[in-house]
């Protein structure tokens, strides 16, 4: 957990919230009006029941007493419209703050780099974009503006106090700083507990989702128990977190409770005993004290409490800051971008690791004619996917280069670069819509026609129309309502549909299921037709027609040839991975 800073509260970090609501300057301007009128209308009831008490009914009057009470109905109805307008607009404009920030956050988080999602769990990054976000909003709707129109009031409160009668008012200020002491304790303790809070919310989260995405993985090895027992584990520190508030709030408002009774007492004692022997102060004075004493006090324990929340805004605030201010993108500093490549790709002493002194490639150096279509095999860690991963930039290479059509891939702007890159892995992810929105990934631009005569010319039209809906069906989450082998084949769809240049399969062919194999063979060789492929496979039938087949061991290229070349070199690498993992399928 990050150390908590002994400030309250953080006016460099409140700046930042403070940007986001420069679009709506006149609300957050009419908001602090509102407060500002909202703290005065408070003080008129109040001191309108002192003035019918002293002149109206000790004296009798009631058509006076009828009038004042009038004016204070009216007085009311004013404060009740301020404060319906004050609550709405702040709400308001916390949902229209965070509707930004989680925009920022989510067009910040889209574009960074895989090493940033390989060291952050998929549960915290929602923590930030949902959980976080709403508490952010509180410090607009129940925080800052209301710890603003509590202080206002509180100084109309002593101001009229002051000029009403400086005595009793002394009696009232003596207790003040009992709670104001009281209530500092209180939101620096608080402040350590929801940074705690926070934490284990997070935790919690990251815990819950996981195991629901692995549920498959808990069930087969029957981990269930284990899994409850981490659980209840992560759930009681979740418990001690909340607790820890709870105590702090147990101990904080008994006491500002007991420190307003004994100004009452002292108030009724003191105002009353002037009453009866010298009579200087009137018993309307005494009731206005009264009622003015609770006005003050009242505040004070709000604002405790709407610094706890205002508190834990400010700490979610820091959290999102921190992702929002973090540089985890790829540096996008190339500025070329074609409309066509041909194709060539070349790696020129490569090297790359994905944690500091474990290289994973050494010195890469490949050649790739355009249109040739090449494999690449070798045991898993060898390094196969990493090459994938650099062609794409999802990572930055430490050394050397990477070229197409002889242009380093970091001169050209990233969303050229991958324009022209089709990329289908084994895993092929699917989001919870439509088989249609699935394929053209909610572009526009792309036309119906042109999707219906993409799955005719690679072969998939009528297995998608064979589904209910067609291609309206939902595939739910991750599209589990799909085989593997079906996934696949939208997948070749939206590549062959995107029409790259450069066609790259990451074990894409590996876990295809029979009924589906004749199709995506018929598939595979329409999208590869006239491109460049790069094929890491382990089934044969992709293997063995490849132009060349480059074999990897250990980040190195050791082998490069054609299964026939390949396959002759006694001992090679190449004729022992081929007995081991292709000779069954040969047969």
């Amino acid at each position: 957990m990050n150390s908590v800073k002994g400030n309250i509260f953080d006016f460099k970090l409140f700046s930042k919230i403070m940007k986001f609501v420069s679009p709506y300057k006149r609300t957050f301007y009419f908001v602090l009006i509102t407060a500002i009128l909202l703290s005065v209308l408070s003080i008129v009831t109040p001191y309108l029941l002192k003035t019918v008490v002293d002149d109206y009914i000790s004296l009798g009057d009631f058509n006076g007493m009828v009038s004042m009470i009038s004016l204070m109905f009216t007085a009311l109805i004013f404060e009740v419209i301020f404060q319906f307008l004050f609550v709405y607009y702040a709400n308001w404009l916390g949902q229209r703050v965070i509707r930004d920030l989680r925009v920022k956050l989510l067009d910040k988080i889209l574009s960074f780099k895989m090493a940033f999602f390989d060291q952050n769990s998929v549960g915290r990054l929602v923590t930030r974009a949902v959980n976080d976000m709403e508490t952010i909003a509180s410090i607009f709707s129940q925080g800052l503006f209301m710890i603003l129109a509590d202080f206002l009031k509180m100084g109309t409160i002593i101001i009229v106090m002051l000029i009403v009668d400086w005595r009793l008012s002394l009696i009232v200020f003596s207790i003040l700083p009992i709670i104001i002491y009281a209530t500092r304790l209180f939101q620096s303790s608080m402040k350590r507990a929801f940074e705690e809070v926070r934490l284990q919310v997070a935790n919690l989260n990251s815990f819950v989702q996981e195991r629901i995405n692995g549920i498959k993985v808990v069930q087969l090895f029957d981990t269930e128990r284990l899994e409850f027992k981490k659980f209840e584990k992560i759930n009681e520190k979740h418990k001690k977190a909340w607790l820890k508030t709870v105590w702090y709030n147990s101990i904080f408002f008994p006491i500002a409770e007991f420190s307003s009774s004994i100004a009452i007492g002292l108030l009724v004692w003191f105002g009353g005993l002037n009453v009866i022997v010298e009579g200087i102060i009137s018993l309307g004075t005494i009731f206005l004290f009264i009622q003015m004493s609770q006005m003050l006090f009242r505040p004070l324990r709000h604002i405790a409490d709407k610094f706890n929340t205002l508190q834990m805004g400010m700490v979610a605030a820091e959290r999102v800051f921190k992702l929002i201010d973090r540089d985890e993108k790829i540096k996008n500093l190339g500025n070329i971008s074609v409309e066509k490549i041909k194709g060539s790709i070349s790696f020129e002493n490569v090297n790359f690791s994905y944690l500091s002194n474990e290289q994973v490639l050494h010195q890469i150096n490949l050649n790739v004619k355009q249109g040739e279509k090449i494999a690449i095999v070798g045991s898993t860690g060898a390094g196969k996917s990493t090459i994938i991963n650099l062609l794409s930039r999802f990572y930055e290479y430490e050394t050397g280069n990477i070229f197409i059509d002889n242009i380093s891939i970091k001169d050209f702007s990233i969303k050229s670069l991958r324009k022209h890159l089709g990329v289908i892995l084994q895993d092929v992810f699917l989001f919870a819509d439509t088989i249609y929105n699935n394929i053209v990934l909610y572009d526009t631009n792309i036309k119906e026609e042109d999707v219906y005569k993409a799955a005719n010319e690679i072969g998939v039209h009528n297995f998608i129309s064979s589904l209910p809906g067609g291609y309206q069906y939902n595939v739910k989450e991750r599209g589990v309502m799909l085989s593997s082998g079906q996934r696949q084949l939208i997948a070749f769809l939206r590549v062959y549909l995107s029409n790259p240049s450069i066609l790259v399969l990451d074990e894409a062919t590996s876990s295809i299921d029979s009924y589906s194999e004749d199709l995506i063979q018929i598939a595979l060789k329409k999208i590869t037709e006239n491109k460049t492929a790069i094929v890491i496979a382990h089934r044969l039938s992709t293997i063995k027609n490849s132009d060349r087949i480059v074999v990897m061991d250990k980040g190195r290229i050791v082998e490069v040839g054609n299964h026939e070349e390949l396959i002759s070199i006694e001992g090679g690498y190449y004729s022992q991975l081929y007995q081991i993992q292709f000779l069954q399928e040969a047969v």
